[in-house]
């Protein structure tokens, strides 16, 4: 299940840890910290050595909870961390502060370094080439600051950009079986030696099969208004009609890992139960019939009327 990472000696598990949830009260319930920090080691035992974080989750405490649970094995594990949003809430895309806000990530990380940052979200001007970011993120990394980097993205015209302007170690993108317009651009991602991340791989729930159009939402899934929650449920139906499943996360994580261009998945997880399932999920292989029928339902159902994320 290991592969290479971002031109870098390290390999890494294709099932990563998506570390938004750690200690982030506002968005996924009460985690203390402690329980956050139980919960990355008990990741690290279970064989998950793929951390990814941001400065902007939980104002930095999810970055906090990686280094204190990984300080005694830094060499085992590889850290994801971003660049643009900050720990006190503001976003900060000036490549003039980006060596303070990796100073400030490596100091709540409890490291000498960053096994990769990417620039969260940035404006199309710097995925375009067209500012001294990728510059400077090089003269960093020859220093030994940080060891890759890259973008964390959502949108075709977005990786399109990069392919076309930009060298870059890892690409993050948002990418699952609602979301499928990155999918051509995979393989030349690939060809060109970038590390593809894939995350928000579960559709924030809806592809886990739990929820449908009586579900009431809170924190961040608010957001859907109740045209886009009557058209969900309605796919997900169609979902466990094709794999004559309830729960779907077996599925929805596997047709990711089915395409070999993709380096590891980051889906979040906030409690031992999450952890336990995906560890026993990430063996499973999806057949090549359901992947076909899962592009399909895409082409024909999401592709020229997207879902909004």
């Amino acid at each position: 299940m290991a592969k290479k990472y971002a031109n870098t000696k390290k390999y890494i598990n294709r099932l990563g840890f998506g570390a938004w949830q750690l200690g982030n009260t506002d968005f996924w319930g009460y985690m203390s910290k402690e329980d956050g920090v139980l919960l990355v080691k008990e990741a690290i035992e279970k064989g998950i050595n793929f951390f990814d974080t941001a400065p902007g989750y939980a104002y930095g405490l999810s970055e906090s909870i990686i280094g204190e649970a990984v300080k005694d094995c830094r060499d085992k594990v590889v850290i994801n961390t971003k660049f643009g949003h900050t720990a006190s809430g503001e976003t900060d895309f000036s490549v003039f502060s980006l060596r303070e806000q990796i100073y400030e990530s490596l100091e709540r990380l409890q490291s000498e370094y960053i096994d990769s940052i990417l620039l969260h979200n940035p404006s199309m001007d710097i995925l375009e080439g067209k500012t001294q970011h990728f510059n400077e993120l090089a003269k960093i990394k020859k220093e030994g600051l940080i060891h890759a980097y890259g973008v964390s993205i959502d949108t075709y015209d977005e990786f399109r950009a990069v392919l076309d302007h930009v060298k870059v170690d890892v690409i993050e993108v948002l990418f699952n079986i609602f979301f499928q317009d990155v999918r051509p651009l995979l393989n030349e991602a690939h060809q060109k030696g970038i590390s593809i991340i894939t995350k928000v791989p579960l559709d924030s729930g809806w592809l886990t099969g739990k929820y449908d159009e009586f579900s009431e939402f809170e924190g961040i899934r608010s957001r859907w208004d109740d045209e886009t929650i009557q058209r969900r449920a309605h796919l997900v139906r169609e979902l466990k009609e094709l794999t004559g499943a309830e729960d779907l996360t077996k599925y929805a994580i596997g047709f990711i890992l089915s395409f070999k261009e993709i380096t590891a998945v980051i889906p979040g997880i906030k409690n031992s139960e999450q952890l336990k399932d995906h560890i026993e999920n990430q063996v499973y292989e999806l057949p090549q019939s359901l992947k076909e029928a899962f592009i399909k339902l895409y082409d024909e159902k999401i592709k020229d009327e997207p879902l909004y994320w």
